[in-house]
């Protein structure tokens, strides 16, 4: 009686079948290489339309406040932005991928920029956009008191509050999506390395 059952032909079969490896060209290295500058620079971009977005509040909450406290806030907001762009903005400009690279380099490259995006995504939270929440948040104190100084109801400002919470959710949440999609070309990265090596 044979020992070599059906099942183990099928197994032997299954395991001989070679790995399938993840099929990277140069020229795709290069796209999506060029894609991750796109994305570094909008997220620059951005960052400085941000900055924008905290000198124009604060300009004018201080020409509208009253109150010393709340105008020095929106000074320390505004020179907290005008820092951050220095910070967001240095060493972040991305390069394009050498003419000369190879399939080695490109990926390297590649890696380089993906974690380049992820270290600009915790700079521009640190330093774009706390001064954003540190501004509306002031600009919020500031609308409030001008409401109980004419008498208003308090729940004039809800509007604009509620529109801010649902901004900011909103934030995060796109910003929690394109973090895991960085990692996962991070963990798609690691793959290729690893299978070109075998």
């Amino acid at each position: 009686m044979p020992d070599n059952s059906p099942n183990d032909n099928l197994k032997i079969t299954w395991q001989s079948q070679p790995m399938e490896t993840s099929k990277m060209t140069l020229e795709m290295i290069r796209q999506k290489a060029s894609e991750s500058r796109s994305k570094t620079r909008r997220e620059l971009f951005g960052s400085i339309a941000m900055a924008l977005i905290v000198v124009a509040l604060s300009v004018f909450g201080i020409l509208q406040g009253s109150n010393t406290g709340i105008r020095v806030v929106f000074v320390l907001a505004v020179v907290w932005a005008l820092a951050g762009q220095i910070l967001v903005h240095r060493g972040m400009w991305p390069a394009s991928l050498p003419v000369e690279a190879t399939i080695n380099t490109g990926l390297e490259f590649y890696q380089q920029q993906i974690e380049r995006q992820q270290n600009l995504v915790r700079r521009v939270l640190e330093w774009s956009f706390g001064p954003v929440i540190l501004s509306i948040g002031n600009l919020i104190v500031m609308l409030v008191e001008i409401a109980k100084g004419q008498s208003l109801q308090i729940s004039a400002v809800m509007p604009f509050v509620t529109l801010v919470v649902i901004w900011i959710i909103a934030f995060f949440v796109l910003r929690s999506r394109g973090q895991r999609k960085l990692q996962s070309e991070i963990d798609e990265l690691r793959h290729i390395e690893k299978a070109s090596r075998q």
